[in-house]
């Protein structure tokens, strides 16, 4: 069994015995960038699926801003930090995902490195929604607000040397020669690991 499968089994009774405020149960997974959260989240979101409880994956990267209104406010090389996202965007979505019947939301196409809106379909039969993402834990203005919606909500904590390589790995991935990769890295996203490691809400389980 890999990594991903294990912990995701050690977390199947704690999601499934959680109690739910609402019609629709709302777990987070937040993270630094390159933690494994999207690996997980599918694992996860596949098991519970498995036993019975229908479940889907929201992530909350599809309220990145565009890079047209990031460079007019000089984010774009900040982007994936707290302030190149619609918080209050988010806020109404996952305001709606505990009752609302069927739930529309943005998707973002890594490759495009663009936000697609209307992309993502929440059926009226499922049941719970892992939302994932770097801030959902974040404690800082708009973003703690959060908190109030998550009926189970999980850390994952791993080490800056590990993510750095993760991230470089990423940035080559996607065509980067290896010294913007680096510079990419250790600029930009090693700078938002840090944030979320700083000032994050305590979760229900935290991963190390």
């Amino acid at each position: 069994m890999n990594e991903p499968e294990a912990i995701a089994e050690r977390l199947l009774d704690p999601i499934l015995t959680a109690p739910r405020s609402r019609q629709r149960k709302l777990v987070a997974l937040a993270g630094p960038p390159a933690s494994g959260k999207s690996t997980l989240a599918a694992v996860l979101a596949n098991k519970l699926n498995d036993a019975g409880c229908q479940t889907q994956v929201v992530p909350m990267d599809g309220f990145h801003l565009d890079n047209a209104i990031l460079t007019q406010r000089g984010l774009l090389d900040r982007k994936g930090a707290p302030e190149t996202f619609d918080v209050e965007g988010l806020l109404r979505l996952i305001g709606a995902l505990p009752d609302a019947p069927s739930v529309i939301f943005p998707v973002f196409d890594r490759d495009r490195d663009i936000a697609i809106a209307g992309a993502g379909l929440l059926p009226e039969t499922c049941d719970t929604v892992i939302v994932e993402g770097n801030y959902l834990l974040f404690d800082a203005p708009g973003w703690r607000e959060l908190r109030r919606f998550w009926d189970f909500s999980i850390s994952l904590n791993v080490d800056l040397s590990t993510l750095r390589q993760r991230l470089i790995d990423r940035w080559l991935h996607h065509g980067l020669p290896h010294s913007e990769a680096v510079a990419r890295a250790e600029g930009n996203d090693l700078e938002n690991a840090r944030l979320v490691a700083a000032a994050s809400l305590k979760a229900d389980k935290t991963i190390s």
